[in-house]
């Protein structure tokens, strides 16, 4: 790594612990790799949402990309952070989930919309609207379109598939090919 990569791989190392996942990849592209760090970082541990709707988000995206890595690293988080098990299983399964909090399932149903419909409803829109305002709802798209990025990027890179575990999606399709070092260039 160049100066600029070493300066970043360490700034992400004292963040998150260490340099792994998707900045292995994006520390190819230095900027690219900051701006990324810098907007997860804001979609994972700062927006507006409560902790148990950022990882709602992110374990949502996961499955809709199929983002094998993204779902392991994230799935007891998001139980521990207060997501129904019942509730990630249905994701997993791509069923409906179901919560007893009105504004969790007003969340879910304009983050399920906005993935799989591309479009929110008028209905679902104002009921999000109503409970997490326009903050919320913009926070919303932005931790949406990061975790989307992520795993897109995942994918793509086949970083650490994790061969020596179950994939977590009965219809998954793709898997297989483990890159050592978990990136391809």
């Amino acid at each position: 790594m160049d100066a600029r990569q070493q300066e970043l791989a360490a700034r992400i190392a004292g963040r998150r612990g260490a340099v792994r996942g998707p900045f292995r990849v994006w520390l190819h592209s230095p900027e690219m790799c900051e701006r990324a760090e810098s907007l997860g970082a804001f979609a994972r541990f700062d927006s507006s949402l409560p902790e148990h709707l950022r990882e709602l988000t992110l374990l949502m995206a996961a499955r809709n990309w199929d983002a094998q890595y993204s779902w392991n690293a994230h799935v007891r988080q998001a139980i521990e952070a207060g997501i129904p098990e019942a509730a990630v299983k249905a994701i997993a399964e791509k069923r409906e989930a179901v919560f007893d909090d009105p504004a969790d399932q007003a969340f879910y149903r304009f983050c399920r919309e906005v993935l799989e419909d591309h479009f929110v409803t008028d209905g679902t829109f104002a009921a999000a609207l109503a409970h997490f305002g326009p903050k919320g709802l913009v926070d919303t798209i932005g931790a949406l379109g990061n975790f989307t990025m992520l795993g897109m990027c995942l994918n793509t890179f086949q970083v650490d598939l994790q061969a020596d575990r179950e994939p977590p999606f009965p219809d998954i399709r793709g898997y297989g090919r483990v890159v050592p070092g978990g990136d391809r260039p």
